[in-house]
């Protein structure tokens, strides 16, 4: 039997500076706190919400926990297509946050190397694809950042 599942709860990410993470959080993404969780009169740890259809972040303290994940892109936050990323780099690039800017990837566009205070990247990739794969299928990608330069050459936009 195959489960039901319903897409992701929610992301979770440790911190070591809970109220520097959820600043973070809110001014890059407009990330808006919908839950705290206190442990013995402490606060812990959050649950943020998107007001415009993100996915749940919680962020937990735990500050040898975000020094051991630092570096790592553990997902990629969804966005509609390519003018919402574009926008979203220039919204970055007004903040001063550096990031890899907007790339052709393998099946969408991607902006990678954006990294929150604690070092974690987090990724933004498009909903919109510009590559079909039928379901049926299964797609390899060989050398995913040459093929996609390639194919970008190919394809303008």
């Amino acid at each position: 039997m195959i489960p039901t599942l319903a897409g992701v709860h929610h992301l979770k990410l440790p911190v070591a500076d809970l109220s520097r993470s959820v600043e973070w959080y809110r001014t890059r993404l407009g990330y808006e706190v919908a839950v705290e969780f206190h442990e013995e009169g402490r606060l812990m740890g959050v649950a943020m919400r998107h007001p415009a259809g993100g996915p749940v972040m919680a962020l937990r303290l735990d500050p040898e926990k975000a020094a051991a994940a630092a570096g790592f892109d553990y997902f990629s936050i969804g966005v509609p297509d390519r003018d919402a990323l574009e926008a979203l780099a220039g919204h970055l690039d007004q903040l001063g946050d550096p990031h890899g800017g907007v790339h052709f990837a393998s099946i969408g566009w991607i902006l990678p190397l954006l990294h929150d205070p604690d070092g974690h990247e987090v990724r933004f990739y498009t909903v919109e694809s510009h590559t079909e794969t039928p379901e049926s299928e299964v797609r390899t990608v060989v050398n995913p950042v040459e093929s996609a330069e390639e194919e970008a050459r190919r394809r303008p936009r």
